[in-house]
């Protein structure tokens, strides 16, 4: 029922851009750095990203973006919202019992809270 009036090509713009949204966010040109050394990761420029975790983070930006989209098709955009702010804050805790830095947990937080916003744009501009 809810997927009957689901707009699939906004779900999907919304998944692809913020997936790549994500290249950008976690690059050199941003925060790739601070994010790293706040995480305990050891940041090598010439070392390639970890295909399963690229395929994770794809896989749960489509569900994100499924849910808001499945919000958009009831104009329940507060639904959206909520679910946006449940997985930044729970991206929130999970790396807290990492015990990464508050700098790489805002970092984090943030993409999250960014993918949703653009995923919601998806959903109005489509």
């Amino acid at each position: 029922m809810e997927f009957e009036n689901l707009n699939w090509i906004a779900v999907a713009a919304g998944t692809v851009v913020a997936f790549l949204f994500g290249w950008l966010w976690y690059s050199p040109l941003l925060f790739v750095k601070a994010w790293a050394k706040g995480s305990g990761v050891e940041f090598n420029p010439d070392s390639k990203p970890p295909m399963g975790a690229m395929v994770l983070q794809f896989v749960g930006l489509f569900f994100l973006a499924t849910v808001v989209g499945i919000t958009a098709t009831f104009n329940a955009l507060f639904a959206a919202i909520f679910a946006i702010l449940a997985a930044a804050t729970m991206t929130i805790s999970n790396g807290a019992f990492c015990k990464k830095s508050n700098t790489a947990l805002a970092i984090d937080a943030g993409y999250i809270i960014c993918a949703g916003i653009l995923m919601i744009l998806a959903q109005g501009i489509l």
